[in-house]
């Protein structure tokens, strides 16, 4: 299975975790040329993704995620997603939608990051969202 799905001291309440699994490598396949894809989400609380956010990128801030790209080849991509399902939560309450749409948007977010988008600056914002709500469309129409 190229993704599988971690939770580390909180429960994400993810469901379809195989259906998603094979759609995160069909949109890794769509974007990039790898032939395998291996995909680690940790699910995880504020605290747990604070720490991982100082240790590794200097920043004291919450966020809802961190992508890690893992690949050793050009011919495997392998990625390390931690998601705080408290940020997601919070978001989505926010931005007014549903919980699942948000976790959903977050972890397309993770594998576009991982097939060269970016949103650091504006112009690559737009992009990274709208392919993220191509994502979201895309697979609430596959699941019923």
């Amino acid at each position: 299975m190229p993704a599988k799905f971690y939770e580390h001291d909180i429960i994400s309440r993810l469901k379809g975790k195989r259906k998603l699994s094979v759609f995160l490598d069909n949109l890794v396949q769509t974007y990039t040329p790898v032939k395998k894809v291996q995909l680690n989400y940790i699910f995880c609380d504020d605290n747990f993704l604070l720490e991982i956010n100082k240790q590794y990128l200097k920043h004291s801030t919450l966020t809802d995620i961190i992508t890690f790209d893992l690949s050793e080849s050009k011919e495997m991509l392998c990625g390390e997603i931690y998601i705080s399902v408290e940020r997601v939560n919070e978001n989505a309450e926010k931005y007014e939608v549903s919980y699942f749409d948000e976790l959903h948007r977050v972890i397309f977010h993770g594998a576009l990051h991982l097939c060269g988008f970016k949103d650091k600056k504006e112009a690559d914002r737009k992009i990274m969202r709208l392919k993220e709500n191509e994502c979201l469309d895309n697979y609430k129409q596959e699941t019923p």
